[in-house]
């Protein structure tokens, strides 16, 4: 994997990320932290994907890594989702 790949990885990560926050409606961190959700939503998409036998349903290959964009956005939800409710102000 060359630079140029991991920046592009980092910029649809990030994207992922940002999408899964603007979905919850619960944003907090900036740029790092949307890169950080959407690896996170990445893992936690494919590996719900995988145990409820779900297809792959768009991934982007980035030089030799396939980057699953729809489960990284589900995933990233689900995971800002929950932070959201550990973290809710009463």
């Amino acid at each position: 994997m060359t630079l140029f790949d991991l920046l592009i990885l980092l910029l649809v990560a990030g994207i992922c990320g940002a999408l899964g926050q603007a979905i919850t409606g619960y944003s907090r961190g900036g740029c790092l932290v949307s890169i950080a959700l959407g690896f996170v939503g990445a893992v936690l998409g494919v590996w719900l994907a995988r145990a409820l036998a779900l297809p792959e349903l768009f991934a982007i290959q980035i030089g030799t890594t396939n980057f699953p964009i729809i489960w990284s956005i589900i995933g990233s939800a689900l995971f800002v989702a929950v932070i959201a409710l550990l973290t809710r102000r009463r």
